[in-house]
């Protein structure tokens, strides 16, 4: 809470949609017997705990307390992290032997980083040689192994190509491991002239300062200066460029620095525009590059000139982003004809999308066209999102919800729990080691198939570890499986449930969003940690907690009290009373305000306090926020779902009016004889 919390998994499409609902059939709320029985994963025992924290202490934990626990799963990373405590006084036998022994696993990887580092610490460059994997993708390392090859008298032509590479890797600043192979490569006259231009552009193309400063520095003199003048001015971007070449260097650097300009200052930005480009002759590209820049900040703080910057964007240079500011700054002036123009104007599959059909079907009401917005809501109501489900509410009709029950497969359930890299990575999960753990998982993955992939899914939420229904299905190392969405189960657990019902009622809250709430900060992870230190399932604050306790009498343990996730939830459900109350009982904008902090709240509620609930969410300048919020009131229709079987009218819930007939969830038929264009849905949102 008061923080931009990562986004999490969006709901999205389910299934193809066009203009009408057709006949549906009742969704049944999952019953508990349906569920899979559960397969345990027996858990470190506290000998282990133990033996992994003297491990990592000063003293460590010797080879003959090692060997008592060469039985164990976990006794590789056990030995991983006693070794890595004295790397650098290693003999070379004992790393290698480890390496050969864990040869395949996630745990010989982390090593082998470690070592090599350690090797290079040592001179011993040789060795260092000889535990090379070529799968090694880190920057640092190979620049490592340039000077392992450079301390043999192995700084080849191969060599110079491999120097050369990393030298046009990135526009951004490497490792400082490089340095010395690049200054063994420009002493060799391998560094060219035109590879540090090469460098320099791509340092400007990413407005990185200091490595155009860098990279100038080789230059011949004439050249360095103008290097020179082509940095300082994306610092400090002015009129005065008229002495520099036309050329296409000098358009890349003058519009990427009134590009970066425009991000804190656009009105400077587009008033040095034309003499700019006018000097330096831009084309289309380099005026989009900063025009688009100027838009986007502009219309991003609702700023006057928002209309009118963003209508002088040139159409080549509009992506999804930008489209959807200028929505968002029609709607944010009630302009519904121009939002609804602005929908019009993008491509099929963003436009397709449930939220862009939902607020074309807004619009096109609120400018008369009833039937047109009733056959808009039809085609976004066949979504199980907010948006779908707001549309849904416009139609008075059920719910869509398309549930996926997997069969049961126990034999292969119980292999999967017996995979090595699955009780490793549960058990490395349990001493909270999630790091190791992600490892572990992720190279069980690599092998399973989809079945298996989804049974390991259960696997670990029967063992504690939610988050695994959000990271382990829908969209995985890349590739997408879209039916998976329907895996309601796994995705949208549930657990600790007696402690939310009582909580939320002692609060006056719905249950259902509490336990939203903690599906989209921790996914129900009781020992969840920020960055920000928030803490637990709710994601509690310690100032925030302690203040809630004092307020409302909740005992207080101190800060790792939060942990402890019946504590959790009565403090966090307390602290979204208090700000039920103090912002008049409208759970959308509470719900931003446990995202975002009460600044930025106030500043919203300020700047459009009468706005209807769905525009004014559409229109929070944060995207974390503003996802957020549309996030939690859908999980929260679906948690409705999982506790009761049916949902209060997200209307309503996000009103907070608790009145009000219960809706129903209904899978739609396939539409017939739907128009091939017609069936194509919006490409499903990315998860952060």
């Amino acid at each position: 809470m008061h923080k931009i919390a990562p986004s999490l998994l969006l709901l999205s499409s389910l299934v193809a949609g066009t203009a009408t609902v057709h006949a549906q059939s009742p969704t049944p709320r999952p019953a508990p017997l349906l569920q899979p029985a559960p397969v345990r994963i027996a858990p470190p025992d506290p000998a282990l705990r133990a033996a992994f924290d003297t491990a990592a202490g000063s003293n460590g934990l010797d080879d003959l307390a090692l060997a008592g626990f060469s039985s164990q799963p976990l006794a590789g990373w056990l030995e991983y992290v006693a070794l890595r405590g004295r790397m650098d006084t290693l003999p070379l036998a004992r790393g290698n032997a480890f390496l050969a022994a864990r040869r395949g696993e996630p745990v010989a990887t982390a090593f082998r980083t470690d070592w090599l580092n350690a090797l290079a610490r040592r001179n011993e460059w040789q060795a260092f040689l000889e535990q090379w994997d070529a799968d090694i993708d880190s920057a640092a390392l190979r620049c490592l192994r340039l000077q392992a090859l450079m301390a043999v008298n192995r700084a080849d032509a191969q060599w110079t190509a491999e120097a050369q590479a990393l030298w046009r890797s990135s526009g951004r600043s490497l490792p400082a491991q490089c340095d010395a192979p690049f200054a063994l490569l420009t002493a060799k006259g391998g560094l060219t002239d035109a590879l540090r231009w090469e460098r320099f552009d791509l340092a400007a193309a990413d407005a990185q300062v200091g490595v155009m400063r860098a990279t100038a520095a080789g230059l011949p003199v004439a050249d360095a200066a103008l290097a020179l003048q082509y940095a300082a001015y994306l610092d400090a971007p002015d009129a005065a460029v008229g002495a520099w070449p036309k050329t296409a260097r000098s358009r890349l650097v003058a519009s990427v620095a009134l590009a970066k300009l425009a991000k804190a200052d656009p009105d400077r930005a587009e008033a040095l525009l034309p003499g700019v480009a006018q000097a330096l002759a831009f084309d289309e590209a380099g005026r989009s590059r900063v025009l688009y820049q100027v838009a986007l900040w502009t219309a991003a703080s609702y700023l006057p000139e928002s209309a009118r910057r963003l209508a002088s964007v040139p159409a080549s240079a509009y992506d999804d982003s930008l489209h959807e500011w200028r929505v968002r700054e029609a709607l944010s002036r009630s302009d519904w004809a121009a939002a609804l123009a602005a929908i019009r104007r993008m491509p099929d599959a963003q436009r397709n999308d449930s939220r862009w059909l939902y607020f074309a079907a807004r619009t096109s009401e609120l400018t008369g066209d009833t039937a047109g917005a009733r056959s808009l809501y039809a085609q976004a109501a066949r979504k199980p999102d907010f948006h779908g489900f707001l549309a849904a509410d416009r139609l008075e009709q059920p719910y869509a919800l398309c549930p996926w029950l997997p069969a049961p497969t126990p034999p292969l359930k119980q292999a999967v729990a017996r995979d090595p890299n699955i009780v490793r990575a549960v058990q490395l999960f349990q001493l909270d080691r999630r790091g190791w753990a992600a490892r572990e998982w992720n190279a069980a993955l690599a092998r399973f198939s989809d079945e298996q992939r989804r049974l390991a899914v259960e696997v670990a939420q029967d063992n504690g570890w939610f988050d695994r229904g959000v990271f382990g299905l829908v969209n995985v190392d890349g590739k997408r499986y879209p039916e998976e969405q329907r895996l309601y189960r796994p995705r949208f657990p549930l657990h600790h449930d007696a402690t939310i019902r009582h909580e939320a009622a002692r609060n006056n809250l719905d249950p259902a969003w509490v336990a939203a709430e903690i599906r989209a900060e921790s996914v129900f992870d009781p020992n969840a940690r920020s960055g920000a230190d928030a803490r637990g399932l709710m994601q509690v604050l310690p100032a925030t907690g302690a203040a809630v306790a004092a307020k409302t009498g909740l005992p207080w343990r101190g800060a790792e009290g939060l942990f402890d996730p019946d504590l959790n939830i009565a403090i966090g459900s307390a602290y979204l009373r208090q700000l039920m109350d103090r912002y008049g009982g409208k759970p959308y904008q509470v719900i931003a305000g446990y995202n975002a902090g009460p600044t930025p709240l106030n500043r919203w509620v300020s700047q459009r306090p009468a706005m209807d609930p769905d525009f004014w969410i559409e229109t929070i300048s944060y995207k974390e926020t503003r996802e957020y919020v549309a996030r939690v009131l859908s999980f929260s229709t679906i948690y409705d779902w999982r506790l009761d079987g049916s949902a209060q009218r997200l209307t309503d819930r996000m009103l907070g009016l608790a009145s009000g007939q219960r809706k129903a969830f209904a899978c739609p038929a396939e539409p017939s004889a739907a128009p091939a264009a017609a069936t194509k849905h919006a490409p499903a949102k990315r998860r952060r």
